[in-house]
């Protein structure tokens, strides 16, 4: 049965990954009437929350934006940075909310930025504690359990950042509306594009929770 579900995540995120850069295409061709480009939308945003510290910089890559907590910057991809349409307005707006999170201490963003330092560590080895404690199951089964731990704060992690992904997202489109950055079309187009994004990081969660619970049945059927 976990097979079958794991396939099924699998082919789910086949399919979101595809809609995804299929939506992004699309809606970067819907330009913005203000004629803003990402970068110009992301220092506005920025300054409309009264955050001066934090800078706007380009990232080689697509789909490579992200908000950089340590260094406090907004990365954008080319795509975003210099472009000025739909899509790019959604992400630029995007990776500002995790900064407007960052300057107000919201809750959901402080527990994931605790855990990374520990995920980090983690990740780097949990793929050869979990294939050491199968191959070892019947003589070390203990080295499986410490797998599914490290295993088990990576699934953590995941479901942690569904609500400071879906809260950033839902911090851009609310100011993109109430300052009138898009038009009612340009607004639909920018709200599609990040719920396919936010798609992908449900889809990682679950499969993550799916792979946990094969390791979990993996150790307790070990006899």
């Amino acid at each position: 049965m976990i097979w079958i579900i794991m396939i099924a995540m699998m082919g789910a995120s086949y399919y979101i990954q595809y809609k995804l850069k299929s939506k992004f295409e699309h809606y970067s061709k819907v330009h913005l009437q203000n004629g803003m480009s990402g970068a110009e939308i992301a220092q506005q945003m920025l300054l409309d929350h009264g955050i001066r510290d934090v800078r706007v910089i380009s990232t080689p890559g697509r789909l490579t934006d992200h908000y950089n907590p340590a260094d406090k910057t907004v990365n954008l991809s080319e795509a975003v940075y210099n472009e000025r349409n739909a899509a790019a307005a959604a992400v630029a707006a995007h990776e500002v909310g995790h900064a407007v999170q960052h300057a107000t201490a919201y809750h959901w963003l402080t527990m994931r930025s605790k855990l990374v330092p520990v995920v980090s560590f983690s990740s780097n080895i949990v793929s050869w504690v979990l294939l050491g404690g199968v191959l070892l199951l019947n003589s070390f089964p203990q080295l499986l359990l410490f797998g599914i731990g490290l295993f088990a704060l990576t699934t953590i992690f995941s479901f942690v950042t569904l609500p400071v992904e879906y809260d950033a997202s839902n911090r851009a489109l609310k100011w993109l509306k109430a300052k009138h950055i898009v038009t009612p079309q340009e607004y639909v187009g920018s709200k599609d594009a990040l719920s396919w994004a936010a798609r992908t990081y449900v889809v990682a969660a679950i499969s993550s929770l799916g792979t946990l619970l094969y390791y979990v049945m993996i150790y307790m059927n070990r006899r």
